[in-house]
């Protein structure tokens, strides 16, 4: 089984992880595909822009996205919907180490697309929502070299503000992708196999990547 995301979609998951960067009060005053772009571009900019991230620096860049990235995340939902099924029969100990094993995976998948960023915009597709929607999605272009990625973010609205609790990449929505390995994982080892697995994932990454 492998937990690896799509090989084509590296610059494409950097700016997923971009668009995730924000404070509360900018999420708060600022509506989905607003928050979507601006975001996407700040944070693009910013790494265009640190030679450390540049050149390669893990450390620096799995700080970055474990700081400004992941507080910005519905993770527990995020989390359980690629559980699925299951996680109402997990225990809170198991929940929370799921949770904590899988936000490691996706910090690393992240922090390793960083590096890929070169030229790259961002491009909103028409958004329509009404006014009093709580979940929206937001569809965007990753626009570079080559033909444009499509990109779209599933989002809900809290007290916290907007917060993305999916990601479409290449026309497959990532809780999806996970969802399925999780369920085969689970049904061959339990939900302690899953999370041995995912913490092995994990260990094995760290060790290569520094």
């Amino acid at each position: 089984m492998s937990f690896a995301l799509f090989p084509r979609a590296a610059i494409v998951i950097t700016v997923a992880a971009s668009a995730l960067v924000s404070t509360a009060v900018f999420a708060q005053a600022t509506a989905p595909d607003a928050l979507i772009k601006d975001l996407s571009t700040e944070v693009i900019d910013t790494v265009k822009s640190d030679k450390a991230i540049q050149a390669g620096d893990v450390s620096k860049i799995v700080a970055l996205v474990d700081a400004k990235v992941m507080p910005n995340v519905n993770f527990q939902r995020m989390t359980a919907s690629a559980v699925g099924r299951h996680w109402r029969g997990a225990t809170p100990e198991q929940q929370k180490r799921l949770q904590e094993e899988f936000k490691i995976l996706l910090v690393r998948t992240y922090a390793g697309a960083l590096t890929q960023v070169k030229d790259q915009t961002v491009a909103l597709k028409p958004y329509r929502a009404a006014v009093e929607d709580t979940e929206v999605v937001v569809r965007t272009e990753i626009k570079g070299k080559g033909e444009p990625i499509q990109l779209d973010y599933r989002l809900e609205k809290t007290a916290a503000g907007w917060k993305i609790y999916d990601v479409n990449v290449l026309g497959v929505w990532l809780v999806e992708q996970y969802k399925s390995s999780f369920a085969q994982e689970i049904g061959t080892s339990g939900v302690d196999g899953l999370i041995a697995k995912l913490a092995e994932k994990n260990k094995a990454a760290a060790g290569s990547k520094g």
